[in-house]
């Protein structure tokens, strides 16, 4: 008997292993097949969910139709800007390049003259409620509108918009040989609205300070990127902003509150936001009401991102580091059917560059990067953002799943006259970019931008305000 056990003893060993491969092969389909299904039911519900705004919003299908721009660059005359000869003085001249020259031939495709400025008090026919990107837009007083890299308030008391941004009606000039075009802070500027077209001047609701050098806000410092969010406990419209000095090596956001959306605010102080450097930042407020900051960090290499307090006047502790290595910054986030998606753009200055889109099921991360959201134009107009960087998004009334993307288009020799470029945005289709950890398989739907010369808010929206 002891014989005959040993004998057997190698075949039962044998059966063992065979029984583990075959439970982890049977593991490996079973996970394989759940996730394929998972992603057919993601796939069917994003596709049920465009079909059904496809059959309820005809709008959808005009936004889609994309235009495509064929400009040709015109041969050399007579001397280049020095700013455009400095940054490709032995390469074949691009439209980024004439983009950058303000003694280029295409100066007014970029930036077309107060002939063709959008003044909304005039009856304007067929073309109201009608946004050109790119043009000069004027408020109820005719006037140029003054809110650059700005954000969106919807204050659902009122039912009103506020647009806040860097009031830059000042001259451009470089501090010193090496130094960034600039303009000395004058404040934030805020602009009211009921369409989101037509848009009142309500002055500038934070002012900078003349006098006092030491000052965060003295003229000579720097204010970019102001957002306005209102906290519901405390009944304070609360602000933050970046701060900075003409170096760019102060690197903190600034805080400051009001009792109104139309100021006057308050500045209490400006911070490192859990020490670390600040620069290109936004601020997010989600469904329950917890808010977050998010801000370029490490020389620009990474983003941080993390939870305010609940008056909104500081952070908390807990900060997560995402897109770390990739160099974004100018972030815009916005939130659909319980996904967050962010649109980032590049560190190259004054000058354009590539947006991207990223998406997370947590507002703290893990988040991966969807692609270029940008359609139609040409190939140029896409790797530059039709010539303008990221600021917000807006949700476009009425139409689920769409949003209009606000955009600076910047003129780094005539700051003031820096444009606005809003174009439609749509949440829905596949992915450009598989993820690693997904098996190939986009978790998420695409984020696409679509560029028009010229284009139209919902017509059911318009009559109902």
């Amino acid at each position: 008997m002891p014989l005959s056990g040993t004998g057997n003893f190698p075949r039962v060993l044998s059966g063992s292993r065979c029984s583990k491969s075959a439970v982890v092969w049977s593991l490996v389909g079973f996970l394989l097949l759940l996730h394929l299904y998972s992603h057919v039911s993601h796939r069917s519900a994003v596709s049920g969910d465009i079909q059904l705004r496809m059959g309820r919003h005809p709008l959808v299908r005009e936004l889609e139709q994309v235009e495509e721009e064929n400009i040709q660059i015109p041969p050399p005359r007579g001397k280049r800007s020095p700013r455009a000869a400095k940054r490709r003085p032995k390469r074949t001249t691009t439209l980024i390049d004439e983009f950058l020259d303000e003694n280029s031939q295409l100066r007014h495709v970029f930036f077309p003259d107060m002939k063709t400025a959008v003044d909304p008090t005039k009856d304007a026919g067929n073309d109201s409620y009608r946004y050109y990107p790119g043009r000069i837009w004027l408020d109820t007083e005719g006037n140029p509108i003054q809110a650059h890299g700005g954000g969106m308030l919807h204050d659902e008391r009122s039912d009103t918009y506020y647009w806040y941004g860097e009031y830059k009606d000042g001259p451009t000039y470089h501090a010193h040989k090496k130094g960034a075009a600039r303009v000395d802070i004058i404040g934030v500027g805020c602009y009211s609205s009921k369409d989101l077209w037509t848009w009142k001047n309500e002055g500038i609701v934070l002012a900078a300070e003349e006098t006092d050098e030491t000052h965060d806000l003295h003229k000579s410092n720097v204010l970019e990127r102001p957002k306005v969010i209102y906290n519901g406990k405390t009944g304070k419209y609360v602000m933050w902003m970046h701060i900075d000095d003409a170096n760019y090596t102060k690197a903190a956001v600034g805080i400051a509150i009001s009792d109104y959306p139309t100021g006057p605010f308050d500045y209490l102080r400006s911070q490192r936001p859990h020490g670390y450097e600040s620069r290109d930042m936004t601020i997010f407020k989600d469904d329950d009401g917890v808010a977050y900051l998010i801000y370029s960090s490490e020389d620009n290499s990474e983003l941080h991102i993390g939870p305010l307090t609940e008056d909104y006047l500081d952070v908390k502790p807990d900060m997560r580091r995402i897109l770390v290595g990739q160099h974004r910054e100018a972030p815009a986030l916005f939130k659909y059917q319980g996904t967050y998606y962010m649109i980032t753009s590049g560190c190259t200055g004054w000058a354009p560059n590539e947006a991207l889109a990223h998406a997370a099921e947590s507002i703290m991360g893990p988040w991966e990067t969807l692609g270029n959201p940008c359609i139609g134009g040409n190939k140029m107009f896409r790797l530059a953002t039709y010539f303008a960087q990221s600021t917000f998004v807006i949700p476009m009334p009425g139409i689920p799943g769409s949003y209009i993307f606000m955009a600076d288009r910047w003129n780094p020799a005539d700051l003031r006259d820096s444009r606005y470029v809003w174009l439609p945005l749509i949440v829905g289709g596949p992915a450009d970019r598989p993820l690693e950890f997904n098996f190939g398989f986009p978790l998420w739907p695409r984020v696409s931008i679509y560029w028009h010369r010229t284009w139209r808010l919902p017509l059911r929206w318009r009559v109902s305000k």
